[in-house]
């Protein structure tokens, strides 16, 4: 069993390097996605990612309750969450408890027996936002990041399509 988190900025390569990890373990790999097509931009991003990662994978659509899928799914090939990012967003959007949900995660995550890889992105490279719902997203992503990456066996940041270990 792994636990792998994979951090880097947008299109740094994070979800290749994802994909790749997931398909070296044994098994058919899942794809848990957070994703949702919400508008056209969106859906045809989603298109471009399941055209690239094509039939192999298993995949669940999963933008809130991704405890409960990575436990469905427990027991088979790896599986990838694609990404914690957009599922945070998803739970501030939603008004849930997102601090309760990331500590929900992390002790999931140790109980799980086939890997998990979890795509990320690192936000806070940036300049200081300039309004408080922006600063608040961007702390509450790296506090997530931070919950996620002291459980995880692996954290890898890529820069340029370039993994880079950092645990």
């Amino acid at each position: 069993m792994a636990i792998i988190l994979i951090t880097g900025g947008a299109r740094s390569g994070k979800s290749r390097r994802a994909e790749a990890r997931a398909r070296a373990f044994p098994g058919q790999p899942v794809y848990i996605a957070t994703a949702e097509g919400l508008d056209e931009e969106m859906g045809e991003r989603i298109a471009k990612h399941r055209a690239r990662r094509g039939k192999d994978w298993i995949e669940r659509e999963v933008p809130l309750d991704l405890v409960q899928a990575l436990v469905e799914t427990d027991g088979g090939g790896a599986r990838l969450v694609d990404c914690l990012t957009l599922w945070l967003s998803n739970l501030l959007h939603a008004e849930r408890n997102w601090s309760h949900e990331a500590s929900l995660l992390a002790d999931a995550l140790a109980r799980q027996r086939s890997p998990v890889i979890m795509v990320t992105n690192e936000v806070g490279f940036g300049i200081v936002p300039d309004n408080a719902l922006a600063r608040a997203f961007r702390d509450a992503a790296g506090i997530l990041n931070q919950t996620i990456a002291s459980v995880a066996d692996e954290v890898e940041f890529v820069v340029a399509g370039l993994p880079m270990k950092l645990k």
